[in-house]
């Protein structure tokens, strides 16, 4: 079903026709000036030509003293695609007769080669300071414009005319309907599209031409009044999301719009348009059913978030289609998937350069003498312009005309409103300057109307951030001073927290008091979890788990999860592991691992227990020595050796994700093979404790780790190498690989034990020294989850998604990116108004899950997705 809208169309082209164009049809031709701007310089005119028979020409004039009758063609230079000429060799040959010199600037890009110009009589010359009168298609540099001078060019300056728009009705019907005669075509009226979308000949494309009276009403009574219409638009409402669109494949739009005028198609409409629906029409050889009708939209109007609320960029010559996803609210590239195929080429008209050069020409032509021989230095009123040239006249030495002084209020109510937005900028707080933060700092920063708070207690970090960008550094312990970070919150639009999860609450409730949302990458806890109610009462939003595990892997999973859902399919099996490690290049150590932050979370991870589903029947694993007998090896990506192992509770996502039915549900950690055989021998000799350990207090004597491995083992702290080697090994039961990484990372030596509260404390500090990411090495993060999803017709699906990100040597870590981005991409959602739900929650829903997916592929964080079919 082909739709096309005609109705105001006149209007519309003060952006599609606002330059030589030509419109399919063999004798039709509109042209028409957009976007106001003017020249407040002495001795300038602007003018604006219209033709009223042929149609409405926008030009703008500067006009200055000149002696000569020399005109001249200037190149142009706005982009590479732009090739018309506002005069073809046949009217610079009609000029020269006339006995005027025409100057032609050379320009290998424009579509009628210079040699042309050249045999109509043109003098090809790249200075064109002699012309008194200077013509071109776009407007030129401000840097280029030569004082005293008449210019003329498109203007983008003014809109159209409603008296012309039966004259568009009739263009769009001789041009855009041209080519669709060509097709197998049948037309009908509005009122019978539902049942031709049903009923109709497959063979055939149906299309429709609107107009107003068509899916324009008064909200009052349902009529449509033309007369009243024109004077109060915004008492009307257009039915075409409701009447013309669930019937309509492919949509042509060409309407003009205006703030006070209805849309066609909103946000909301999208939505429930691309809804999957039953069809009643049965698939066929050749034409398959689809999972919505509306599948394309040309938008020619090129009017950014106007009649189409949601075609919020144009596409170019180079891109000429986009794919809208409704769920998401994301225009990208890719014109796979699901969404709108999108067309919107504002310049459209440049891929006719000849045909717009010549109608152009023919239009212009009869004033060129003119004005040529106008004189600027001679007041407005006296000039001997005809009566079209003198109507376009939208400034004269420096001022606007009468006719036009309502550009000047538009700006002037355009830049009050710019001015409103920048004194309401949006504020948020970032709490935490660790390795995330950045990531945070730098997505935030692209928005100029975001003014950034970060509070932290370590000086030479904010310091260092400080010079990289624009926020207002806080120097505080976050913990420890309750009433400051209040009065901080409370100025505030947004809070990030990005600090350890133990200091979430304390911010969350600092949040509560003052009503202020909030955003965390880190897991709700059952610290967190308390608050809920307090959450929603204050009527605010907290969302966590936002990072990568936690976050990127709820989001993929809810996204195969929903998407399953919606064609009637049920899980099996879900299992997802994930794992920041080091680039397998800079893995050599004998834990296989490195630290960009405190390893404490991670030594202390091997020491709680998991449980997970496997076929129906729950598996508790305890932590701590036997943990090692839950680690198995993982087969894919062979040439990392990965293992992995299960973590902390996963039975409890079969409510989270809505899939109890599924019998296998396990999420786990990955590492290189090696690193839990390491750490199981850190927890044989007693190095994973957490309990205070007073000999390592500040006032206790210096230890070293030859010392306190004596005190973990039983002997004397001055028993000598040998002996203290051979009880190590005992307590290891001889295992040759978990000694040689106590011995490797020097726990053997006589290297002094750093001050902490607990032996894992000092470890984690040690090791945050010893393995710690080097000048120019990477990480990498790899996220592999696998699902089994039955569909309605008894198949099983295999799916897996697999998620590779490495780290940038002179840019972000590969973890600071998958945590940091997301997080910031939710908190810019919270600021932008597209979260709209309340309380406590986590990135489950498509509201947010959708448009961070789509959006972390821009930051090129990229996943990939494959499945098998078996019966």
């Amino acid at each position: 079903m082909l739709c096309l809208v005609p109705s105001e169309l006149v209007r519309f082209y003060s952006r599609f026709l606002r330059r030589p164009e030509v419109i399919c049809a063999p004798s039709c031709l509109l042209l028409s000036g957009a976007l106001t701007m003017s020249l407040q310089s002495p001795g300038f005119k602007m003018l604006r030509l219209q033709r009223t028979k042929l149609g409405g020409l926008g030009l703008r004039l500067f006009r200055g003293l000149h002696h000569k009758p020399v005109m001249a063609v200037r190149r142009e230079d706005v982009n590479a695609w732009e090739r018309r000429a506002p005069l073809a060799p046949r009217h610079i040959k009609g000029i020269t007769n006339l006995g005027y010199k025409v100057l032609i600037q050379p320009s290998n890009r424009r579509a009628i080669h210079d040699k042309e110009y050249v045999k109509a009589g043109g003098i090809l010359q790249e200075d064109i300071s002699e012309a008194c009168l200077i013509l071109g298609v776009k407007r030129p540099p401000e840097d280029k414009l030569i004082p005293k001078k008449t210019y003329a060019f498109f203007s983008h300056t003014i809109k159209a005319q409603e008296a012309n728009m039966g004259l568009l009705d009739e263009i769009l019907k001789q041009g855009a309907q041209e080519i669709f005669n060509e097709l197998p075509c049948e037309y009908v009226e509005p009122h019978e599209l539902k049942e031709v979308s049903q009923t109709g000949d497959l063979r055939k494309v149906y299309g429709t031409v609107l107009s107003r009276h068509h899916h324009l009403v008064r909200k009052t009574d349902g009529i449509y009044d033309p007369v009243d219409y024109d004077k109060y638009p915004e008492h009307y409402i257009s039915r075409f999301n409701t009447d013309i669109a669930p019937y309509t494949s492919c949509f042509i739009n060409g309407i003009y719009w205006e703030t006070n005028t209805p849309r066609l198609l909103t946000r909301q409409d999208a939505e429930s348009l691309l809804a999957p629906g039953k069809s009643p029409i049965v698939g066929v050889e050749g034409c398959p059913t689809l999972p919505h009708k509306l599948v394309a939209i040309c938008d020619i109007s090129a009017d950014t978030g106007g009649s189409i609320e949601f075609m919020t960029e144009c596409t170019t010559i180079e891109h000429p289609f986009c794919m809208y996803d409704a769920d998401q609210h994301i225009i990208h590239d890719s014109v796979e998937g699901s969404g709108i195929l999108m067309c919107s080429i504002d310049n459209l008209p440049a891929q006719l350069p000849i045909e717009a050069t010549e109608y152009f020409g023919d239009m212009l032509y009869p004033y060129v003498e003119e004005m040529i021989l106008s004189d600027a230095t001679q007041p407005l009123e006296s000039q001997n312009f005809s009566p079209v040239v003198r109507d376009a006249v939208i400034a004269s030495n420096g001022a606007l005309a009468d006719k036009y002084k309502y550009i000047q209020k538009l700006r002037e109510s355009r830049e009050r409103a710019q001015s409103l937005s920048m004194a309401t900028k949006k504020k948020v707080l970032v709490l935490g300057t660790g390795y995330v933060s950045e990531p945070v700092l730098e997505y935030l920063s692209r928005d100029a109307n975001i003014e950034i708070t970060v509070g932290s207690d370590i000086k030479n970090q904010i310091e260092l951030l400080g010079k990289k960008y624009n926020i207002n550094p806080v120097i505080m312990e976050i913990g420890k001073q309750e009433e400051k970070l209040g009065s901080l919150v409370a100025k505030q639009d947004l809070v990030i927290s990005l600090l350890p999860y133990v200091l979430h609450p304390f911010v969350a409730k600092a949040c509560i008091t003052s009503r202020v949302n909030m955003v965390t990458a880190s897991y709700i806890t059952p610290a967190l979890k308390e608050l809920e109610k307090s959450v929603e009462d204050a009527g605010i939003t907290v969302i966590g788990e936002l990072g990568l595990d936690p976050g990127l892997d709820h989001m993929l999973a809810m996204e195969t999860i929903d998407k399953a859902k919606e064609v009637g399919a049920t899980i099996e099996s879900y299992i997802s592991y994930c794992g920041g490690l080091p680039a397998p290049e800079h893995s050599d150590n004998p834990l296989r691992y490195k630290f960009s932050w405190s390893p404490v979370g991670v030594l202390m991870n091997i020491m709680q227990p998991a449980t997970y589903l496997l076929n129906g029947k729950v598996v508790n694993v305890a932590g701590g020595v036997s943990f090692l007998d839950a680690v198995t090896p993982m087969d894919y990506y062979p040439g990392l050796n990965l293992e992995g192992y299960p973590n902390r509770d996963s039975t409890k996502y079969a409510e989270i994700y809505g899939i109890s039915s599924a019998h296998t549900l396990l999420r786990g950690t990955l590492r290189y093979k090696g690193y839990a055989k390491a750490l199981n021998g850190f927890v044989k000799l007693g190095l994973i404790n957490r309990d205070a350990f007073p000999a390592l207090q500040p006032e206790a004597k210096p230890l070293t780790w030859k010392e306190l491995l004596c005190d973990l083992v039983g002997i004397s702290r001055s028993s000598k190498h040998a002996v203290l080697k051979e009880a190590v090994s005992k307590k290891l039961g001889g295992d040759n690989t978990q000694m040689a990484a106590v011995e490797q990372l020097g726990l053997l030596g006589n290297e002094q034990v750093p001050r902490a509260e607990s032996v894992v404390d000092a470890l984690s500090k040690h090791l945050a020294m010893k393995l710690s990411y080097g000048p120019g090495e990477k990480d990498m993060i790899v996220m592999r989850d696998s699902f089994g999803i039955r569909h309605p017709s008894g198949h099983l699906e295999n799916k897996t998604i697999d998620l590779v990100v490495y780290g940038d040597v002179k840019g972000f870590s590969a973890m600071a990116k998958t945590v940091g981005l997301p997080t910031a991409m939710a908190a810019k959602m919270l600021l932008d108004g597209e979260i709209q739900a309340k309380g406590l929650i986590g990135p489950f829903s498509k509201e947010i899950y959708r448009p961070i997916l789509e959006r972390i592929k821009a930051e090129g964080i990229i996943y990939t997705t494959q499945s098998t079919i078996s019966s």
